[in-house]
């Protein structure tokens, strides 16, 4: 039998995550992100503890909409309210401070929350490989899976099935992309066309300018 908290904590998220698109190219609904990680646990690696799948399912609510500590704790008690708590990011740092936060505090969660942020950043490199924000560099990409592959660090030895797996989407880090080979139009955000169309005009000024009058003369005799 379905435990009525999953479907209540997947409402819930689907509530409040409604107005909001995650930042890949086709902007998907940002609850397929929360999704994403309850499958990875309970689908892929078979894990069964429902607070783990809630915690999951929640585990943005409270770091990015408007839900309260104590509307989570209210809702679906202690236990989970907890799981959410400890990977959330404390808004008012930085961002870089944020991101070494994760990194000296995954070693110090608990069991359960090590489960949720594991699932959470094999979603996100998945994401990232799949369907990145089009204004990503390759450096940026390569920061980002260097980065989460420091927080794992100090997530081992939690579920060795779920790093394995981590290890499997961390080896897709993007690779240099080759200067030699002339970047298609059809890959190009409409951005990087007008970029790349603006630079074109400009060139063709610039050698313009230094043909020179005389030249040009020349040229259309």
């Amino acid at each position: 039998m379905i435990d009525g908290r999953v479907i209540k904590a997947a409402y819930f998220a689907a509530e409040k995550h409604k107005t909001q698109r995650r930042k890949d190219t086709e902007k998907t609904p940002y609850i397929n992100h929360p999704l994403a990680l309850a499958n990875v646990l309970a689908v892929e690696c078979g894990i069964d503890d429902v607070e783990v799948i809630c915690g999951a399912l929640l585990h943005d609510t409270i770091e990015d909409t408007k839900t309260t500590e104590d509307e989570l704790l209210e809702s679906f008690g202690e236990q989970i309210t907890r799981i959410v708590l400890e990977v959330t990011d404390d808004k008012t740092l930085d961002k870089v401070e944020r991101k070494e936060a994760q990194v000296s505090h995954a070693p110090h969660i608990s069991d359960q929350a090590k489960l949720v942020k594991l699932a959470d950043k094999i979603s996100n490199l998945r994401d990232i490989s799949a369907s990145p924000p089009f204004d990503w560099s390759v450096e940026r990409k390569q920061e980002y899976f260097d980065w989460a592959a420091r927080v794992i660090d100090g997530l081992r030895g939690v579920h060795p099935e779920l790093e394995a797996l981590f290890d499997q989407v961390y080896s897709n880090r993007p690779s240099a992309e080759p200067h030699s080979e002339p970047e298609s139009k059809a890959a190009m955000t409409p951005e990087q066309l007008k970029a790349k169309q603006a630079e074109f005009r400009r060139m063709a000024l610039k050698g313009i300018r230094e043909m020179g009058p005389e030249t040009l003369a020349n040229k259309r005799s």
